[in-house]
């Protein structure tokens, strides 16, 4: 018996299979923002309606007080603590990891990096990257108890992370007091303004000037990215965020990995207040910024843990910011621009979540039709036998 072989070659319907799921890939990718913006114009467009407000002039006032230049720069100023903030959180989420103690996390790191800067002045640069690195390791320092509690003692790391605080709030007063590490100044107290050395760089804009601490964010946006994309790091975390039994399995540790993540998320959220505090205030006082933290959860989520889409997220937190206060001073509401923020959110988590499980079951299908053409392809080039 002799067998005639013959070459089996790629099917071409394979191809156009394989082609219509990268088109079908690309297209969800547009479809989930622009159904989540879509649904969130309507819905606020409802609310307005309700409140007996006309939507389409409360857009209009809104974007032309946006575009003005001093807009424009208070809101990138305001955008990069946000930023910073989602970051931070981010982290933890590319983990499954709830870090909601951002916002103490920050607070304390900017109030000892404010204590130490106030009482010492190190020459040129020194200083500024002394309190920094003092920042970062506070952070890192408290999001670490959280860590190293869920991983000895399984308690849950929201829970932590919301108690710790408030253990931060109550350290920060106790020691913002006149006579302890600050000074009273009318009505408000705060710690020693920081010397001329530690005043971060600015942007010469007009009519005011951009924070230089952008750049950070910006090198702090690509080290993210990097750092979870492009490294073993990276990799090990996102796989115990995707299954903790099978990361275990292969070799990674969770508990350390829980433990370093948490860690990172907490230098992150070291730097929230540095803007603040280096290109701002110079000082930490009792009207230091708070609630930075949850708002950073908010834009997290926004952004989808991706730099580019938070940074996205930032700027229209900033911009919903800005232009909130002019709305009020026409006329509207106070509470409108807080319902459209959380109107935002819900619409993006929705509709992300509706496109991923279409696109899923449109997944499973293509691979259907792929197997059932690569069956068909395997019967037709099986050999001949001839005696």
């Amino acid at each position: 018996m002799s067998t005639a072989p013959q070459k089996t070659r790629k099917s071409p319907t394979v191809d156009a299979i394989a082609r219509s799921a990268t088109r079908d890939k690309v297209i969800l990718a547009i479809a989930a923002p622009l159904l989540a913006v879509v649904a969130a114009i309507v819905i606020s467009s409802l609310v307005f309606l309700a409140s007996g407000e006309n939507p389409l002039r409360a857009y209009w006032i809104m974007v032309d007080y946006g575009h003005y230049s001093d807009s424009q720069v208070w809101i990138i100023n305001k955008a990069v603590p946000y930023y910073l903030s989602a970051l931070a959180v981010a982290i933890g989420f590319r983990m499954n990891l709830f870090n909601i103690g951002v916002d103490g996390q920050y607070r304390l790191a900017a109030f000892a990096a404010a204590a130490v800067g106030g009482a010492i002045a190190l020459p040129g640069a020194l200083q500024i990257i002394l309190l920094i690195a003092i920042a970062m390791l506070v952070g890192a320092l408290w999001s670490g108890i959280a860590g190293l509690l869920k991983t000895t003692r399984g308690v849950s790391e929201v829970i932590t992370t919301i108690m710790l605080n408030a253990i931060a709030a109550s350290l920060i007063g106790y020691f913002l007091q006149d006579g302890r590490l600050a000074i009273k100044d009318g009505n408000l107290l705060h710690t020693p303004f920081l010397p001329e050395s530690s005043h971060f760089f600015t942007f010469p804009t007009h009519p005011k000037p951009v924070y230089g601490f952008v750049v950070i964010a910006v090198l702090a946006g690509v080290l993210y990215w990097f750092g979870i994309n492009r490294t073993r790091f990276g990799f090990d975390l996102r796989a115990v965020g995707a299954s903790e039994p099978a990361a275990e399995a292969s070799g990674v540790s969770v508990k350390r990995m829980i433990v370093m993540s948490m860690v990172l998320s907490g230098a992150a959220a070291g730097l929230v207040g540095m803007p603040t505090l280096l290109n701002q205030s110079f000082n930490y006082g009792t009207d230091f910024p708070v609630g930075i933290g949850f708002t950073g959860i908010a834009i997290a989520l926004l952004g989808r843990n991706h730099p580019v889409g938070m940074a996205f997220g930032a700027l229209l937190w900033a911009f919903l910011d800005r232009t909130g206060g002019r709305l009020e001073f026409v006329g509207y509401a106070q509470e409108i621009v807080g319902v459209i923020q959380g109107v935002i959110v819900l619409c993006v988590v929705i509709a992300y979540e509706i496109v991923r499980r279409y696109g899923l079951h449109l997944q499973q299908r293509k691979v259907g039709e792929e197997l059932a053409v690569l069956a068909r392809t395997t019967d037709n080039n099986k050999p001949e036998v001839s005696a």
